[in-house]
């Protein structure tokens, strides 16, 4: 049977066992098309990149599928129904991942405490570190500031500009003083 990685979204307001009950649901709808989830991963609430049907965050699950292409068929158009689901992504796959997603190890390391050197002292971060971003980059700071103006334009680079429908042609204009404000 085909494979497919399943990943769908739910509502912010919904409780983490709702989801849940949603899962199991849905695990129900392809079990009925004679398929199977292999791996099931709740993935908590999120924040979104963008509002989705008014939401900005939302609560995401992940699942393993290897099931007939009706049955994932099925459980989409039934997501599509479902007013708790906002999006849903259905991928096929050559084969399934066995251990945990990256998302899931991720949330262990968030969970253990182990971030490395990036607290306030370590490599760009807080005071002590070399500085990060901003403007002040390329700069030597014994020299001043590092601003060189443009060089001036050879006479124009596109010349004059095509009259509009109706209008007369334009006389060229005449080329800038290249120090403005110095008379005499």
């Amino acid at each position: 049977m085909p494979l497919y990685e399943h990943t769908f979204l739910a509502r912010q307001d919904v409780t983490q066992a709702q989801v849940e009950a949603l899962m199991k649901e849905f695990q129900g709808v392809v079990e009925e098309g004679t398929g199977k989830v292999t791996k099931q991963e709740y993935w908590g609430l999120k924040n979104l990149a963008f509002k989705i049907k008014k939401n900005r965050k939302a609560h995401y699950a992940f699942f393993n599928i290897d099931a007939p292409a009706a049955a994932v068929t099925e459980m989409e158009r039934r997501m599509g129904i479902n007013s708790d689901v906002i999006r849903f992504m259905t991928v096929r796959v050559e084969e399934l991942e066995t251990e945990p997603s990256v998302q899931m190890r991720k949330q262990d390391r968030d969970e253990r405490g182990d971030r490395g050197d990036r607290g306030f002292g370590g490599p760009g971060g807080g005071r002590g570190g070399p500085p990060r971003g901003g403007f002040g980059g390329g700069r030597d700071r014994d020299s001043g500031s590092t601003f060189r103006s443009r060089p001036p334009r050879e006479g124009g680079d596109r010349g004059p500009r095509p009259p509009r429908d109706g209008e007369a042609p334009r006389a060229p204009r005449p080329p800038r003083d290249s120090n403005p404000g110095s008379e005499g």
